[in-house]
C-alpha cells in the first residue's frame, strides 16, 4: 500500500507568506523577573515536498549578546486552521492552533506538555501578526502562582536573500 504524498506549500498557500528569515528586537517582562531586551532571529523555512514550514527561534540578550533561548518546531496547515508545534530545551512541548485572518495567527493552546524537571509553566499563548515584511508577535505565560500575563513582544523584519 502506498503512502499518500504530501506536496510542498503552493505559492497560493497562506503559510508561504510567513516563509523567510526574520530578525529584530523585542522586550520581555514578567512579575517574577526584571524587564529585559533581546534580539531574535526566526527562521520559517519550507521543507521540500512537505506542506509545512520548519520553525526555529533564537534569542540573545540585548545588553551583552549572550544566548537566551532557542526553540524549534513547525508551522503547518491543520484542516481549516494553522498549528504551531514547538519544542523547547527547557523541557516543554507546545501545540498551538489558530485561524489565519488578515495576516494574524491568534493561537490557542491545545497542548502544553512538560517533562518532570521543567519549570512550573501552566499555560502559554502566542500571537503572530504578518504585515508585509514585518513579523511581530506577543507571548503570554502562566508561571508558578502568576496567572496568564503578557511576557514577550517583538518586531522582526524579513532578511533579503
Amino acid at each position: 500500500m502506498s503512502q499518500p504524498t504530501q506536496s510542498a506549500p503552493s505559492p497560493t498557500d497562506p503559510l508561504v507568506a510567513f516563509a523567510g528569515l526574520w530578525r529584530g528586537a523585542g522586550e520581555g517582562h514578567y512579575p517574577t523577573i526584571d524587564d529585559f531586551t533581546y534580539t531574535e532571529e526566526i527562521e520559517l523555512s519550507p521543507v521540500p515536498g512537505k506542506p509545512f514550514l520548519f520553525y526555529r527561534s533564537r534569542t540573545k540578550a540585548g545588553d551583552d549578546g549572550r544566548p537566551l533561548h532557542t526553540e524549534t518546531g513547525y508551522l503547518r496547515p491543520a484542516g481549516d486552521a494553522v498549528e504551531l508545534l514547538i519544542t523547547q530545551p527547557t523541557g516543554f512541548v507546545e501545540i498551538q492552533r489558530a485561524a489565519l485572518v488578515d495576516g494574524v495567527l491568534d493561537f490557542t493552546e491545545v497542548i502544553l506538555g512538560a517533562s518532570p524537571d521543567a519549570k512550573d509553566v501552566h499555560a502559554v499563548r502566542r500571537r503572530f501578526v504578518l504585515n508585509g515584511d514585518t513579523l511581530s508577535y506577543d507571548m503570554w505565560m502562566s508561571f508558578a502562582d502568576v496567572p496568564m500575563t503578557h511576557h514577550l513582544r517583538a518586531a522582526l523584519h524579513r532578511v533579503a536573500d
